[in-house]
C-alpha cells in the first residue's frame, strides 16, 4: 500500500507526463512565422529566334529607361540623335535619357571609377572600348545582337567592335574621309572623267595642267591642330599601298615610321604635293591654306583648282549657293586605288556603342541601333552616314550623300584614322608636326626618326 508521500509523488509525475504528452499531441500549434520572401526571377533570355527588341516592341519593358552618354551636346547632332531615340521610345515605351558632354573621356572615366557608369555609351575612341572590355566594365554582345550584326553589317564592323576576338561594340552614325571633291560643272565642261586608279589620277592632273589649270588645293593649317590633314593623306595611301594588316601594325608601332612601307607612302604624296604645277600656291599654299576653307578656290570662275581630298563634312565650309545645290554643283569620287590587291579602302571614324549594364531594356535599345530603321530619322535630316545594309538610300536628301553611302557600304576595308588610334604624343603631336616639317623642307629621314623617337615607352 502506497504511503501518502509516495502517492503525492506519483500524482505529480503523472501530471508532468500528461503536460508533455499534451504539448506533443495533434492539437499543438507552432508560433506563426512570415513565409520566406520569394526570390526575384531573373529575366529570361529570348526564346530561340526571338530578340530583346521584339520583346520590347511587344511592350514587355514599357516604363523602363536607358541612360545614354555621348561626346556631343546641343546643335544638330543632339537634335538628330534625339529623333533616333524618340522613335525607339514610340516603338517600345522605354524612355531614353540622353546626356551629352564636351568632356566625354574625363566624365566617362570618372563615372566608371565611381561605380556610376551610364547604361550605354557612344565611345569616340576605339581605345576606350578596349580598355573597358579588358577591365570587364562593359558586357560582350549577346547571340541575338551578334546575329543582327552578322546580317546587317559588312564583316569589318564586327571586327572593329571586337576585343581579343569577342564583340563588344556596335556602330550607328559614322564618318568617312577617303573622298576627292571637284566642281562638277567646270569638270564636266572640260571633258574630265573620274579616275579609278592612281595612274588615272596622275594622268588627270597632267591634263588639267596642260589645259592651263591647277589640279589640286591642299591645306594643312588648323590652328593648334595644324598638320592633321597630312596624316589623313598618309593613312589613305598606307591602306592602298601596304594594306590593312601592315596599317594595323603601323598603328601599334610594330611597323615604325622609319620603314619601307611608310617611305613608300610618302613617295606618292610627293608626286602631288611637291609638284609646283599640281598644287595651288605650291608648298607655301599647302602650309598656309585652311584644311577645309582651302577648297574654296574650286568655286571660283574659272576654278582655282579642280580636286580636293577631304571627309564628308567638308561641304559645311562651302558657299551657301553650293550647299543648297550640291547635286548640281559638286562631284565626288573615292580616293583611287593604288595596289589592286587592296582596292579602295575607306578611312574614317565613328562612335562605338557599348553597354555597361546587362539589362533587357538596354539590350533592346542596342539591338534597335543595329537596324536601318534607327538610321532613318538622321539620314533624312542629313549630316551623317550609316553602315547598315538594310537602310534605304532614298532617305538621303542628295545624290552626293547617296554616292558617299554607296562607297561606304561597298568598301571591303574600313579603318579608323591612324592618328586617332596612336598615342596622343604621336597621333596629335609628332605625326602632325613632322608632316608640316617635311613640307617645310626638313629631310624625310629626320622627320620619320623623330616621330619614332616620340613614341612613348
Amino acid at each position: 500500500m502506497l504511503s501518502k508521500r509516495n502517492l503525492l509523488m506519483l500524482l505529480g509525475l503523472l501530471v508532468a507526463v500528461s503536460l508533455v504528452l499534451a504539448a506533443c499531441g495533434p492539437g499543438a500549434t507552432e508560433e506563426p512565422t512570415e513565409p520566406p520572401a520569394e526570390e526575384e526571377e531573373p529575366t529570361q533570355p529570348p526564346a530561340e529566334g526571338e530578340s530583346f527588341l521584339e520583346r520590347a516592341e511587344a511592350g514587355e519593358f514599357e516604363g523602363e529607361s536607358v541612360r545614354v552618354l555621348a561626346a556631343f551636346v546641343g546643335g544638330d547632332e543632339e537634335a538628330r540623335f534625339t529623333a533616333v531615340n524618340d522613335r525607339f521610345t514610340e516603338m517600345t515605351g522605354i524612355e531614353v535619357v540622353f546626356e551629352g558632354t564636351k568632356e566625354f573621356e574625363v566624365l566617362i572615366n570618372t563615372r566608371v571609377e565611381g561605380g556610376d557608369p551610364p547604361d550605354v555609351a557612344l565611345l569616340p575612341q576605339p581605345g576606350l572600348k578596349d580598355r573597358f572590355a579588358e577591365s570587364g566594365e562593359i558586357i560582350p554582345l549577346w547571340p541575338s545582337i551578334i546575329e543582327r550584326v552578322d546580317e546587317n553589317y559588312a564583316p569589318v564592323w564586327k571586327e572593329l567592335g571586337s576585343y581579343n576576338g569577342t564583340p563588344y561594340g556596335i556602330f550607328h552614325r559614322v564618318n568617312a574621309k577617303s573622298f576627292v571633291w571637284y566642281p562638277k560643272k567646270a569638270f564636266e565642261e572640260a571633258g574630265y572623267e573620274e579616275p579609278e586608279t592612281w595612274e588615272e589620277l596622275i594622268a588627270l592632273s597632267d591634263q588639267i595642267v596642260a589645259d592651263g589649270g591647277t589640279p589640286w588645293c591642299v591645306g594643312l593649317e588648323s590652328g593648334a591642330a595644324t598638320g592633321w590633314p597630312a596624316t589623313d593623306w598618309m593613312e589613305d595611301i598606307m591602306l592602298r599601298t601596304a594594306g590593312p594588316e601592315v596599317y594595323d601594325q603601323w598603328v601599334s608601332h610594330e611597323v615604325p615610321f622609319d620603314s619601307e612601307p611608310v617611305r613608300n607612302a610618302t613617295s606618292y604624296i610627293e608626286q602631288i604635293w611637291f609638284n609646283e604645277d599640281y598644287v595651288l600656291g605650291g608648298k607655301t599654299g599647302i602650309l598656309t591654306s585652311h584644311h577645309s576653307e582651302g577648297s574654296l578656290p574650286m568655286w571660283e570662275d574659272p576654278p582655282g583648282c579642280y580636286l580636293f581630298r577631304q571627309g564628308n563634312f567638308v561641304t559645311n565650309f562651302w558657299p551657301e549657293e553650293i550647299q543648297n545645290n550640291l547635286d548640281e554643283e559638286v562631284g565626288v569620287f573615292g580616293f583611287p586605288q593604288i595596289n589592286e590587291e587592296y582596292g579602295i579602302p575607306i578611312l574614317g571614324g565613328g562612335d562605338q556603342i557599348v553597354a555597361f549594364r546587362d539589362n533587357p531594356a538596354v539590350k533592346a535599345y542596342m539591338e534597335y541601333l543595329t537596324t536601318g530603321e534607327s538610321a532613318e530619322p538622321w539620314a533624312r535630316a542629313g549630316g551623317a552616314l550609316f553602315p547598315h545594309q538594310d537602310q534605304n538610300l532614298d532617305w538621303y536628301g542628295t545624290e552626293i550623300e547617296r554616292a558617299l553611302v554607296d562607297l561606304l557600304l561597298n568598301a571591303e576595308v574600313f579603318r579608323f584614322d591612324a592618328s586617332d588610334l596612336m598615342p596622343a604624343e604621336v597621333g596629335a603631336g609628332s605625326f602632325w608636326t613632322g608632316m608640316v616639317d617635311w613640307v617645310s623642307g626638313t629631310d624625310l629621314d629626320t622627320v620619320l626618326q623623330e616621330i619614332d623617337a616620340s613614341w612613348p615607352e
